[in-house]
């Protein structure tokens, strides 16, 4: 008890940190993301405040939200809800724009990010006074978990390059891309990846060799900003959706902020169905190419 109470006041030093969980219909897991985070943060003596930014989802987790509320204490959890669902790019937006702390977690409300990996964000950003922090499934002990066999197969059979004897839909695009003097002109077809790989090793892998981000998890969402830098970010940034987490590293890259990483445990959802749809793939496709011709 001792050691604990010696560790909250060496914590006690300034420092606010504002997670941001933007939801729609996450009615099962918002209990459990919240009393985790609670949990670590709480024990780990760091103060903290926790922003819901609900779409309008129709399963009630608004409701949930405001007995989470009740239970925690108005000055842990905020309630900055939405009457529809407008983008996680923009739910972001929406919640720093209410977030008091000087440093901002983002992260998934789903259960695919543990809050047990905050204390190593917090630590790796203050060992180095990183602008950003991002959570890695492809460095150290990172890994991807909860994916059946066929999932696993597709990941490795579309990195391999074999991803024409995959028995899924593709959605192929006829796209055009023109440099920045109009003198070259590429015209191909970009098969974009299926739901399940919007988040997988092999999105990431296009990204990289297209983007050359300089971090080893493009697609990745559980990141610590400094609040500053995020908003500066944030200017900069055009993507809407999944694209956006993306062009944030880009832009980081662009404005030469320092980038740490800290290996995770990605768990694929506990309840509820994903969001990935092929709304999702085509802004995936249209972002990073957009980004691969003017970064």
């Amino acid at each position: 008890m001792a050691s604990r109470k010696t560790s909250h006041q060496n914590r006690d030093n300034g420092d606010k940190y504002s997670i941001l969980l933007p939801t729609y219909n996450e009615r099962e897991n918002l209990p459990l993301i919240v009393w985790l985070l609670v949990k670590y943060l709480g024990e780990s003596g760091f103060n903290y405040e926790i922003i819901v930014i609900d779409d309008g989802s129709p399963d009630g987790t608004l409701e949930v939200a405001e007995q989470l509320q009740k239970i925690y204490g108005e000055d842990k959890i905020l309630l900055r809800p939405r009457a529809k669902k407008l983008g996680l790019g923009t739910a972001y937006i929406h919640g720093m724009k209410h977030a008091t702390g000087n440093f901002i977690f983002i992260m998934d409300a789903d259960l695919s990010h543990h809050p047990k990996f905050i204390p190593e964000f917090i630590e790796k950003q203050k060992g180095g006074d990183y602008d950003l922090v991002s959570g890695t499934r492809y460095r150290g002990d990172g890994g991807v978990y909860g994916w059946d066999l066929r999932r696993k197969l597709i990941r490795y059979l579309q990195v391999n390059n074999s991803i024409s004897s995959l028995q899924f839909p593709l959605t192929c695009l006829p796209l055009t891309l023109i440099s920045a003097d109009k003198r070259l002109k590429f015209d191909f077809l970009f098969c974009p990846l299926p739901p399940s790989l919007i988040h997988s090793r092999g999105a990431n892998f296009l990204a990289q060799v297209l983007l050359r981000p300089g971090a080893s998890d493009l697609t990745g969402s559980f990141r610590l900003y400094k609040k500053k830098v995020l908003e500066s970010l944030v200017e900069r940034c055009v993507s809407k959706g999944y694209v956006f987490q993306m062009e944030m590293i880009v832009r980081a890259r662009q404005l030469n902020y320092t980038i740490g990483e800290v290996p995770i445990s990605f768990v694929d959802r506990v309840y509820g169905e994903s969001k990935l749809g092929g709304n999702e793939i085509v802004s995936y496709a249209k972002g990073l190419l957009t980004l691969f011709a003017t970064t």
